[in-house]
């Protein structure tokens, strides 16, 4: 198991729920066409989960548009979260609350290393470099007053199963 889905357990055990109040959905593309996708099947499923995180703001974006068509109200029956924070986002029906990576500095920090390396390959010691990414609260997920269906929540992102992940 890798680092994402072990959060997502973290986060669960954390929030005393069990594992299964939260479902992955995996999709074909990390588009918005795929969000929609994603959000019609939610759709079909009949029942919507509190909350959808979805691994990118395109796919959350997608998925906004086929929940505000359908009538579902973002964020008072369903939180909507992305991640990356385009620009777009902030601009969105309903403004996107999205994780911001710092990418200004992992630029800068990338290049450093790979200067470093180019000079002295011989001596260049690879390094693992972390960077603290920061939740941008909008309108999506400001849930003042809403009933929520009990705490389930959706995952939307590509790639294989949790424990894939």
């Amino acid at each position: 198991m890798r680092r994402p889905a072990q959060g997502r357990a973290a986060a669960l055990r954390a929030a005393g729920m069990p594992r299964e109040a939260m479902r992955e959905l995996t999709v074909p593309a990390m588009n918005a066409r795929a969000g929609q996708e994603a959000a019609r099947r939610l759709l079909a499923d009949g029942a919507l989960p509190d909350a959808i995180f979805c691994a990118n703001d395109l796919l959350a974006l997608g998925v906004m548009r086929v929940l505000l068509q359908a009538g579902v109200r973002v964020p008072a029956d369903v939180a909507l979260i992305g991640y990356d924070d385009i620009e777009f986002s902030a601009a969105a029906a309903v403004p996107l609350s999205s994780v911001r990576q710092p990418t200004y500095q992992l630029g800068r920090i990338a290049t450093e290393l790979l200067l470093e390396e180019c000079d002295d390959p011989e001596g260049h010691a690879h390094q693992q470099v972390m960077f603290q990414p920061e939740l941008v609260v909008r309108e999506s997920s400001r849930r003042v007053g809403a009933e929520g269906s009990g705490g389930a929540e959706i995952s939307v992102g590509a790639g294989g199963s949790e424990e894939e992940r």
